[in-house]
């Protein structure tokens, strides 16, 4: 796995490449985004459009960074295939924890931002 970032109109945008989050990479990603929040950066656009598969450790690591960030920052999330988005949907964590969007634009607005 593979994750790189982006900075837009103030927002990081980290995009995981690879097939999978599991038990194996989740540690991987949940490091680089504690060491960005650490850094104090606070609004986030996680693109899992490359993502075809995730399991419960993938999920805890995302749950980490929103604990993390706490009620000074937000994490969005976007591009997530249907594979991605059932475990989502299951423990409905897609009501009222993550916000999820279709596109880097409109993940990028929900953060105010305009350029995408």
């Amino acid at each position: 796995m593979e994750i790189r970032e982006t900075l837009i109109d103030g927002v990081i945008v980290v995009e995981v490449v690879g097939q999978r989050l599991d038990a194996a990479t989740a540690p991987v990603f949940k490091n680089k985004m504690i060491d960005l929040i650490n850094q104090g950066n606070l609004r986030f656009l996680v693109d899992f459009s490359r993502l075809d598969f995730m399991d419960s450790s993938g999920l805890g690591s995302l749950i980490s960074c929103v604990k993390s960030l706490g009620d000074k920052g937000d994490l969005v999330l976007f591009g997530l295939r249907e594979s991605v988005r059932k475990i989502f949907a299951v423990t409905r964590l897609d009501r009222g924890v993550f916000r999820i969007f279709e596109s880097k634009y409109d993940a990028l607005r929900s953060l105010g931002g305009d350029k995408a």
